[in-house]
């Protein structure tokens, strides 16, 4: 039986957590300022602990990676956007958009899971295509759809690629958000939508082309998915950025920042409340600086 949500993670203990200048370029929900690069990664660290304690507590089943000084890897602590597990035991390794970033891929980390088969997309990146695992790609792994909102970070052509690999549908359209009065492309697919089992969270005012709008939709409601709104201005919170799991008990829980909870309306809680219970966890320094937050944290494995 293939679950949506999976009931084992990994994350990454970050060492030399900080502002990513290379992956600022399309990351528009980085903040820079002069913080001391040691007080960033205490606060990250001291964020991350808390994190992983959390997930415990409510028994998620968590493998930690810790990072290593060599090479400096200021974004590792998002693993996600290098590598995805399938229920087949196939591993699948991305191309990235940001140089530093490349070298977060760890033979080691990947030889530990002694997965079946292995495709490997990053040898894209010599041709500057690029597609960051399931931060520009949100699986439906029931209905084996991709959902992608078109970006520098997530190639059509690859997502295609991906598709035929793994015989899943694509459903790729383009996602904005406003930046100094201008529309600009949302980095990545996983800060404005998640898909659960049987609702999804999406800012569909992000999209600014209505056929397409209509067509993500249509392709929600077909999969009898309950489409649960959020807004641009709680995309900026991190809202987008959930992610459901499953505990020991194979109950369903729904990880988030608690800057994501605390820009949900008191609507919104009550309906995810229904289908789900919260695992909130506090990282405003690593949201400040990454432009990322818990989804991007967490590695499933399935």
């Amino acid at each position: 039986m293939d679950y949506q949500s999976t009931n084992k993670i990994f994350i990454v203990e970050p060492v030399a957590f900080g502002y990513n200048a290379e992956t600022a370029q399309n990351n528009y929900f980085q903040q820079r300022d002069n913080a001391p690069e040691s007080e960033i990664q205490s606060k990250a660290l001291s964020e991350f602990n808390n994190f992983a304690s959390k997930l415990r507590e409510h028994n998620i089943d968590v493998k930690i990676f810790k990072d290593t000084l060599v090479p400096l890897t200021p974004d590792s602590i998002f693993p996600n956007n290098w590598i995805s597990f399938h229920a087949d035991k196939t591993i699948a390794l991305y191309p990235m958009f940001a140089k530093n970033r490349r070298l977060e891929r760890r033979s080691d980390i990947i030889e530990s899971f002694k997965n079946e088969r292995i495709i490997d997309y990053s040898v894209f990146e010599k041709n500057n295509l690029y597609l960051e695992g399931t931060g520009s790609m949100i699986l439906d792994r029931v209905n084996k759809i991709a959902y992608a909102a078109l970006s520098e970070r997530t190639s059509k052509e690859l997502l295609l690629q991906f598709c035929a690999d793994f015989s899943y549908e694509a459903v790729c359209f383009h996602s904005f958000h406003t930046v100094a009065n201008k529309r600009l492309p949302i980095y990545h697919t996983n800060v404005m939508m998640s898909v659960a089992d049987t609702y999804a969270l999406i800012c569909l005012d992000s999209i600014d082309d209505k056929n397409e709008r209509k067509m993500l939709t249509d392709k929600l409601n077909i999969t009898v998915k309950e489409i649960i709104e959020i807004t641009e201005e709680q995309i900026l919170n991190f809202a987008g950025n959930m992610l459901q799991v499953r505990n020991a008990a194979n109950e369903n829980m729904l990880v988030m920042s608690q800057s994501a909870f605390d820009s949900l309306t008191p609507k919104q809680i009550s309906k995810l409340k229904t289908y789900n219970e919260f695992i909130v966890a506090s990282i405003p320094t690593i949201e400040k600086y990454g432009g990322g937050s818990v989804r991007c944290m967490i590695a499933e494995i399935f």
